[in-house]
């Protein structure tokens, strides 16, 4: 079964490229070299990270600087977009700017490279995958369930919901484990198993490489040699190797892998070495330098689902392999007829150990490789290109047989939104137009109060007003605040304005007072304000030049609520009633209401708004 050729690719990783070696990028850089176009998006998590991954995100960094907007050329045929995005995973306007963010990218890069209808990878189940799924027009959907990522998080519901919507879009299903396919089977029924392989050629004993020259770092170990490669993780059991290496002095208990938790209680043993990580290329020579290899895994809830990939890179060897009683592994052993050692607990650990260290079997060798060959990367993407490419061309044959239904539905569709937005639009122009909705948006605006007696009338003019027309607000205002005078309420009426529209606002109320009596000796003019913060600012000085400690204030209805807030902040010496013009045509609610209402109310939350943003209230 030859791999699939001539695709566009598209990875949603889970990992790094620059990682461990694992699936990830085992199938990745095969599909590259078997000539499809890849495009690889590294890790963009299913949690928010903390200190312990600063390192990661200093990486994450460079590798964006490394590339052209964070997309850069690995090898033939494959990219890497190290991405840089809000760590929310769970939040929806992190995920809103995240999917801006990246496919604005994506989709420059694909335009660039003639990358269209891609198959869509991915191994992330989070909201981010699904938003590129949704928002790129693919070929097809696979999604490699290789973990039960609600194990791995402390609010599963969050990722369970994500996951659930990613296995509904996917056309193919691949699982690590049995446990996994039922998992993914509840809300999709095309799921295959497909366990993490080996790279054969990696680690066989071809022709023409030497394995047995030890590598310089453990040239010095004296004795039995019990093994672990990858990472040094916290579903490893401490506990367990540290009982076995306490009673097995004489042998050296050797870990070759990133360390990624405290190992400090194990350092301090004599026999128990930690190398760190080494390249893929490197492992097999350590693994021939094993006398037994060991899966030593804390048995959980997460463990349940996993299929270590380090067993099929054991046996690649032909190594004997030692493991705790792993569900998949069992699985496994049951299959290829128990040549896994598995040990039920400590002391049964130990005794796998003996056995496998004195195995005389020669056949059991052979079996190994056989099953490591069964278990090979080649033959597993073999197969799943085999299902890609049924996929494939089976969606091809469903669009074609069913144009004529995805026609009409897609017109039915369209009727339908067509018919929402008229509903939703009719409903909205009823509660804007037809209801006193907006007096219930305006209320707060309103600051109104029976008028007292003060030592000046200050009114702020309304220059073209709420009417976009100039002159209606502004004689409501003057002529309120000169019957106000007539009544006596106050000796003196300050007019404030500095709209000019044939003539001065201000210099306009003055003359309306003086044709209702009011003398010229009791008007003072404010002929420079354009804003209610300057009105403020402005007629504070007059204020203060006067020395007067009440005032009262006259301007349009809805605007009061700013008025105050600006004088709350710049005149507290002073009393102010707030009194708006008894009689405002433009806010008369026995009329159906008006679009330039709306935008006047509206223009007042803004103004409230820019207020609090400069600093004025």
């Amino acid at each position: 079964m030859p791999i699939v050729k001539g695709q566009n690719i598209i990875c949603i990783s889970t990992i790094d490229w620059d990682f461990m070696w694992q699936g990830h990028q085992e199938i990745m850089s095969t599909f590259a070299t078997s000539g499809n176009k890849v495009l690889f998006i590294e890790n963009t998590g299913i949690r928010s990270p903390g200190a312990r991954d600063m390192s990661r995100i200093i990486n994450r960094v460079k590798n964006w600087f490394k590339g052209v907007k964070g997309i850069r050329k690995e090898t033939d045929n494959l990219y890497i977009l190290s991405p840089l995005v809000l760590p929310f995973p769970y939040s929806a306007l992190a995920r809103w700017i995240n999917k801006y963010l990246v496919l604005s990218v994506v989709n420059r890069w694909m335009k660039a490279m003639d990358f269209d209808y891609p198959v869509i990878w991915t191994f992330l189940p989070t909201g981010f995958a699904l938003d590129l799924i949704n928002n790129i027009d693919s070929r097809l959907v696979v999604y490699y369930c290789i973990a039960d990522f609600s194990k791995l998080v402390k609010n599963p519901s969050k990722i369970n919901r994500a996951e659930e919507k990613v296995i509904k879009r996917a056309d193919l299903i691949f699982a690590q484990g049995e446990e996994i396919k039922k998992h993914c089977e509840k809300y999709n029924k095309n799921v295959s198993i497909f366990p993490f392989g080996v790279n054969i050629k990696a680690f066989m004993k071809d022709k023409g490489r030497d394995l047995n020259e030890s590598p310089s770092d453990i040239r010095d170990i004296k004795g039995k040699i019990i093994g672990y490669i990858g990472g040094v993780h916290k579903h490893v059991d401490l506990r367990l190797v540290r009982s076995l290496a306490e009673q097995m002095p004489e042998w050296t208990f050797l870990f070759v892998g990133a360390v990624q938790i405290d190992v400090a209680n194990l350092k301090e043993l004599k026999n128990v070495v930690f190398l760190g990580k080494k390249s893929h290329k490197e492992l097999a020579i350590y693994v021939d330098s094993f006398d037994v290899c060991i899966i030593p895994y804390v048995l959980s809830e997460y463990t349940e689902t996993v299929f270590p990939t380090k067993l099929n890179e054991y046996h690649a060897m032909g190594k004997p392999v030692v493991s705790v009683a792993l569900p998949e592994v069992m699985r496994f052993n049951k299959e290829y007829e128990g040549i896994v050692y598995i040990g039920k607990d400590n002391d049964d650990f130990k005794v796998c150990i003996l056995k496998a260290l004195d195995e005389k079997d020669a056949a059991l060798k052979t079996k190994r490789i056989e099953a490591a060959k069964d278990n090979s990367w080649d033959r597993r993407i073999e197969k799943m290109s085999e299902l890609i490419e049924k996929a494939i061309e089976k969606k091809k044959i469903d669009r074609e047989a069913l144009w004529k239904e995805t026609l009409i539905n897609f017109y039915r569709m369209a009727k339908r939104r067509a018919l929402r937005f008229i509903l939703v639009f009719l409903a909205l122009y009823l509660l804007i137009f037809k209801t006193p909705f907006i007096w219930m948006i305006a209320a707060p605006l309103k600051v109104s109060e029976q008028p007292q007696k003060a030592q000046a009338i200050v009114v702020f003019g309304g220059g073209v007003g709420e009417t976009g027309s100039p002159g209606k607000s502004t004689i409501e205002r003057a002529r309120y605040a000169a019957e106000l005078y007539r009544k006596g309420f106050a000796e003196k009426i300050v007019f404030s304005s500095g709209y000019i529209y044939s003539y001065n606002d201000a210099e306009n109320m003055k003359l309306i007072a003086l044709s209702m009596g009011v003398p010229e000796k009791n008007i003072i003019l404010e002929n420079k304000a354009n804003s209610t913060y300057e009105n403020v600012i402005f007629c504070k000085k007059i204020i203060d030049d006067n020395k007067w400690d009440s005032i009262l204030l006259i301007s349009s209805p809805y605007n009061m609520l700013r008025a105050k807030l600006v004088f709350d902040k710049y005149e507290k010496g002073v009393k102010v009633f707030y009194s708006p013009a008894d009689k405002c045509q433009f806010y008369d609610k026995s009329e159906n209401v008006r679009l330039e209402q709306w935008m006047a109310i509206m223009h007042e939350y803004m103004g409230i708004a820019y207020y609090l943003f400069k600093g004025h209230i």
